[in-house]
């Protein structure tokens, strides 16, 4: 995948600084989820209150992706960066200095929380806008794969729980994040082409054409499906099979690794046989895995398969949408990225939100997986809907000339 005329083609310390960035800011962006027995045991939490719990920093995060949109696009993505990182480093120490006492104070960090999560819509402009259209897919995927964060939560973050108590882990969070920072700060760097600022509401146009709309509903589905299954699966192996807080990080970490490294893969397989394609077979196989999943297998181990099998399609999907935004939005990818993202943002919500209220309203996770399950299909059949016209109008639009891959 990263052959010379990529490496070539852009500019690596950005790359890898946007990566590290959007990895960590992940990281602690669905902090929550991994941290959620333990919380729910001191506070005596309800399955829909663990679901609203860990889904409240997914919808800030959505909510604010916009806002961060609209800031790379005024001020550049470097700057918004360093504003983002500032403000969730400083709502941690202070949680961490005070203390959250109550359910309605860890509803308030998961808001803060969302800071991080609207990393997203920095990250990608930040590495987009230095590759070329042929390399969009890859270097997106790259950046993308930041996503892989809310694995090494789920990784440490019981664990640390357990021998440290959840407070403390959110003062310790915040360490990863100063040293992602100064990486940051030295080695990202605004790509020089970048279009000059406009007017905040001019940039809202884009809200006009059809085509953002439909990238927005597509990835509502396989980031949603991602980042809600990746908030929700601690408590879900916990709930399900019994397992210790610590073994269920553990087998949610290895869920979000998977789909997190198939990112840049399918990035780079739209690359080469197009986006709409990618996507095609992504959103039959997330919802297969999606299905057979909630008929609750009977091992633990049978249903990390399967989950890990849905994950890793929806990863792929994540990668294969944005390497068809800049190609469509391509002057505008900052807030194009925000609004996608919000969405992708929003379907989490949904995802992480009913999973706790179907646990709570008919004792099973069934109804929400199934319902997620059939949201893949809508967005196939609406997928099918679209093609035709991107592959005919697209080209002309971005004044290519058989470049574009759809």
């Amino acid at each position: 995948m990263l052959d010379r005329s990529f490496l070539k083609a852009g500019h690596a310390p950005t790359l890898l600084a946007s990566f590290l960035y959007f990895d960590l800011s992940f990281m602690v962006w669905v902090l929550l989820g991994p941290l959620g027995v333990a919380i729910a045991r001191d506070f005596g939490l309800t399955p829909a209150e663990k679901g609203f719990m860990v889904a409240v920093p997914v919808l800030s995060g959505a909510i604010l992706r916009l806002g961060a949109g609209l800031l790379v696009d005024h001020i550049g993505p470097k700057r918004t960066g360093i504003i983002g990182q500032l403000v969730v480093m400083a709502g941690l120490l202070l949680a961490w200095f005070l203390g959250v006492n109550s359910y309605d104070q860890v509803l308030a960090l998961g808001v803060v929380l969302g800071v991080a999560g609207a990393s997203f819509a920095v990250a990608l402009p930040l590495a987009s806008r230095w590759y070329p259209p042929e390399h969009q897919g890859l270097a997106l995927g790259i950046a993308g794969a930041g996503n892989s964060g809310t694995a090494l939560a789920a990784l440490f973050a019981p664990g640390l729980a357990q021998a440290f108590g959840w407070q403390n882990v959110i003062g310790l969070a915040a360490l990863p994040l100063a040293m992602a920072f100064v990486v940051y700060v030295i080695f990202a760097k605004d790509a020089p082409d970048r279009p000059p600022p406009k007017r905040l509401a001019a940039y809202m146009d884009v809200l006009k054409v059809r085509d953002a709309w439909w990238l927005m509903g597509l990835y509502s589905v396989t980031f949603g499906g991602f980042v809600g299954l990746s908030s929700s699966l601690t408590i879900y192996f916990n709930s399900e099979y019994g397992l210790p807080a610590v073994t269920a990080g553990f087998f949610t970490a290895a869920c979000v690794f998977a789909g997190s490294f198939l990112r840049p893969v399918g990035g780079a397989l739209a690359d080469r046989f197009g986006g709409v394609r990618t996507l095609s077979v992504v959103y039959v196989l997330a919802a297969l895995g999606l299905a057979l999943t909630s008929f609750q297998p009977g091992s633990a181990w049978v249903a990390l398969a399967l989950v890990m099998f849905a994950m890793m399609a929806l990863g792929a999907g994540n990668g294969a949408v944005f390497q068809l935004a800049p190609q469509r939005f391509g002057r505008e990818i900052g807030v194009v990225t925000g609004l996608v993202g919000m969405t992708g943002g929003i379907g989490g919500f949904y995802l992480a939100s009913s999973l706790g209220w179907a646990k709570q309203v008919t004792g099973s996770y069934q109804l929400g997986l199934l319902a997620f399950a059939g949201l893949a299909l809508l967005a196939l059949l609406g997928l099918n809907g679209v093609k035709a016209r991107w592959r005919r109008t697209w080209p002309e639009l971005a004044g290519a000339t058989g470049a574009l891959r759809l």
